[in-house]
């Protein structure tokens, strides 16, 4: 399984283009798969069939993992059986007729106007760490950008001049993202001072847009923590993730007017379906203010929200 699993990673990143993201979640997914086969005694790829992927999907169902994370790892199998029929490796596709859990329907979680803007003024600008962390604040909530895409931002895809964002998102797709002068402002203050006092003296350069201390690329795991550092520094009284203030661009974007085309374009959504999602939040949210505010709704407010 292992030359087969190998010759599968060098498909995905040479033929595939996949994103250095989609590589490391498969590997993750697809390791962890292996290892159920062989406590299972299953020696070869070949040997798994539907029963044995239902087995899977039941022992991921025992050990408390989400259905949206066992649809994933369902995802990541059904692109290596894909490989191994391409490659006529196998016969036939036991992932083909195996059918993902039911995802339950959530919104997803967003901040106030009034929350983000707490939090946006919650690091301390009289420190290189604090001007880096308002920038980062500030491009995540003015641009939409996936962590993974902000992490892995150079200095040569920022344009400072037309506030624009080359950035490659899932698949290696590129496109332009937005930033409003405020973010462009905290960028360049940044730029001109956080970064240069947080690379210090230091010989070996890196092309890094974001740098931790010791003037290396400020990865994914660490910005998780920023957030939650200033979640708590403004009394945010919930979790708040990198993904959440992606949630909270586009549905300020559709509040403010924006058409759900354009907010597509702009978070990078191969299907507009992926963008929808947003219009049910922001319906949600028109119906707890007119509920709260509207005075002939106060009394109907139970009745209408059973509707």
């Amino acid at each position: 399984m292992q030359e087969v699993f190998t010759k599968y990673v060098n498909y995905l990143e040479a033929e595939r283009n996949a994103s250095a993201y989609t590589v490391r979640n498969y590997t993750t997914d697809l390791l962890a798969f292996f290892q159920f086969l062989r406590d299972r005694g299953v020696s070869s790829l070949k040997e798994v069939d539907r029963h044995v992927l239902r087995d899977y999907l039941a022992h991921l169902m025992e050990h408390g993992f989400a259905k949206s994370r066992i649809a994933c790892k369902l995802s990541a199998i059904r692109s290596l059986y894909r490989y191994l029929l391409r490659e006529e490796m196998i016969a036939t596709n036991p992932a083909a007729t195996t059918s993902s859990p039911k995802l339950d329907k959530r919104l997803p979680s967003f901040l106030t106007t009034e929350e983000m803007g707490r939090l946006l003024e919650a690091p301390d600008l009289s420190t290189p760490q604090g001007q880096r962390d308002r920038a980062l604040l500030e491009l995540l909530y003015a641009s939409g950008l996936r962590v993974s895409e902000l992490a892995n931002l150079n200095l040569d895809q920022v344009n400072l001049n037309t506030n624009e964002i080359r950035v490659w998102g899932k698949g290696a797709k590129e496109r332009i993202a937005l930033m409003g002068e405020p973010a462009a402002e905290a960028l360049r203050a940044y730029l001109q001072q956080g970064r240069p006092k947080l690379f210090g003296t230091r010989i070996r350069m890196t092309n890094a847009l974001f740098i931790n201390r010791y003037g290396e690329r400020l990865i994914e795991r660490r910005v998780q923590r920023i957030l939650e550092k200033y979640a708590n520094t403004a009394g945010i009284g919930k979790r708040v993730y990198p993904h959440m203030l992606r949630h909270t661009f586009a549905t300020h974007l559709l509040d403010g007017g924006a058409d759900l085309r354009v907010v597509q374009e702009l978070l990078g959504h191969a299907n507009l379906s992926s963008t929808q999602i947003y219009t049910h939040v922001t319906r949600s949210q028109a119906r707890k203010v007119y509920l709260s505010a509207h005075p002939m709704a106060q009394e109907k407010g139970n009745e209408l929200e059973n509707r």
